[in-house]
C-alpha cells in the first residue's frame, strides 16, 4: 500500500491503462467523480429519510398531547431531537466540504472525508431510529414491550446496515475495496514530500 506498482505510469495505472487496485481504467480524477457520483446517490436516499423523519420530530413538541408527556419521554424526545440534527449535519455536510473545496484540486481528498461523514452520518441515524422508536412506542403502549420492540428493531438495523455488508467484505476476500485501496494510497501519496 502506498508504492506505485512496477510497470505503471507513475499514476498507478499500467502501462495498458488500468488500474490494478481498481480493474478500471480510469484516473485519479476520474475515479474520484465516479466514486463523488455514487455517493452523491446514496446520499439522496439517506438524506430524504433523515428530512421526513426530523420534520416530524420538530412537529411533535407543538401537537397538544406532547404537554402530557413524562418527563422520561420527553428526555428521549430531546435525545431524539440532538441525533436528529447531529445526523442531518453529517449527512449535509459532504455538499457543503464539497461546494467548500470544489476548484482546490482537492477531489479525491473531498472523497474521502465526505465519505466518512457519510458513514459517522449512518451510526447517527441508527441511533435517531432506535431512539424515535423509544419515544413512540413508550407513547404507545405504556409498557415494557415497547424496549424489546426497539431492540429487535435495533438488530434488525445493524445486520442490514452493518453485519450484511461486513459479510459481504468478509467473503470477498482481505476485506478492503479497490476504492479504499486507492484513497488509501492517494492519502499516503499526499503525505510524501
Amino acid at each position: 500500500m502506498g508504492q506505485i506498482p512496477t510497470g505503471s505510469d507513475g499514476n498507478g495505472r499500467t502501462d495498458g491503462g488500468t488500474n490494478p487496485r481498481s480493474g478500471r481504467r480510469e484516473t485519479e480524477e476520474e475515479r474520484a467523480d465516479r466514486q463523488w457520483g455514487e455517493l452523491l446517490q446514496e446520499l439522496r436516499v439517506a438524506q430524504t429519510g433523515v428530512q421526513i423523519l426530523f420534520g416530524f420530530l420538530l412537529a411533535v413538541v407543538f401537537q397538544p398531547r406532547f404537554a402530557d408527556l413524562s418527563t422520561t419521554d420527553r428526555n428521549i424526545y430531546v435525545v431524539t431531537v440532538m441525533f436528529g440534527s447531529a445526523t442531518a449535519a453529517a449527512l449535509i455536510g459532504p455538499v457543503s466540504y464539497h461546494r467548500l473545496l470544489t476548484g482546490r484540486r482537492m477531489k479525491p481528498q473531498t472523497v474521502t472525508w465526505a465519505s466518512r461523514l457519510t458513514k459517522l452520518g449512518l451510526g447517527l441515524l441508527f441511533c435517531t431510529m432506535c431512539s424515535t422508536l423509544l419515544l413512540i412506542l413508550r407513547v404507545a403502549l405504556h409498557n415494557t414491550a415497547a424496549l424489546w420492540l426497539v431492540g429487535a428493531m435495533a438488530l434488525w438495523f445493524l445486520v442490514c446496515w452493518f453485519v450484511f455488508p461486513l459479510w459481504a467484505m468478509a467473503r470477498g476476500g482481505d476485506g478492503a475495496t479497490g476504492d479504499e485501496d486507492e484513497a488509501r494510497h492517494t492519502e499516503d501519496r499526499g503525505r510524501r514530500p
